[in-house]
């Protein structure tokens, strides 16, 4: 059976309330605005570090300080980590289906792994993933392709332009959820297919069983 690996932010969990929350905080601190959800969410794929050189820049905020902001953002986000972020509907009845069926699961996401192994806890499906490769598993990050290949996938199941580029430098398949982050037309990423509801993903995932 194929190793199925999964993207997180986007993917799996919407996550973006808490990420505005943890980048607000750091905003607050400096005596800044606030930035809404969309802004934040538009900055979401590759990573805390640039994330939070995007959030600084939307702010005006000095480029120099990067090294000092970024770690900040995470202690915040560390502190309302699962606070609003919930599953995606169905994915935890489709992941214990593919479970059944006889599949491994592993993750791999930009965001640090001890805050992707808390959530996955937080959320109950901590124990369904064989492996977790966050972004600072490696000291390559996506859309490079070694987090994945890190873990010897068959397919690879995510939500972005960032998921879709590694899927593709990786060869690859990729199944293309298509209510996370991204920031262009379905049309405009590669995929292999694509679903919009995780009731649908077992099934995609048998028919390219048959096909092998």
């Amino acid at each position: 059976m194929p190793r199925i690996v999964f993207d997180l932010d986007g993917t799996l969990i919407d996550s973006a309330p808490d990420i505005q929350a943890a980048v607000n905080r750091m905003l607050d601190d400096e005596g800044l605005e606030p930035l809404d959800l969309a802004a934040v969410t538009s900055f979401i794929g590759n990573g805390l570090p640039h994330l939070v050189k995007l959030a600084m820049a939307a702010r005006g905020m000095d480029k120099h300080r990067h090294a000092d902001i970024a770690p900040l953002v995470g202690r915040h986000y560390d502190a309302v980590n699962g606070h609003l972020t919930v599953l995606y509907p169905g994915v935890e009845a489709a992941l214990h289906r593919l479970k059944a069926d006889g599949h491994s699961l592993a993750l791999c996401t930009n965001k640090p792994a001890r805050p992707a192994c808390d959530i996955l806890g937080r959320m109950g499906i901590y124990p369904l993933f064989d492996q977790v490769i966050g972004g600072d598993s490696l000291p390559e990050r996506k859309p490079d392709p070694a987090p994945l290949l890190a873990c010897q996938p068959g397919l690879y199941v995510g939500d972005s332009e960032v998921d879709a580029e590694t899927a593709a430098r990786a060869d690859v398949r990729f199944i293309l959820f298509t209510e996370g982050y991204r920031k262009v037309p379905v049309a405009g990423l590669p995929h292999d297919a694509l679903f919009s509801n995780f009731a649908a993903l077992p099934d995609i995932v048998q028919t390219f069983e048959r096909l092998q």
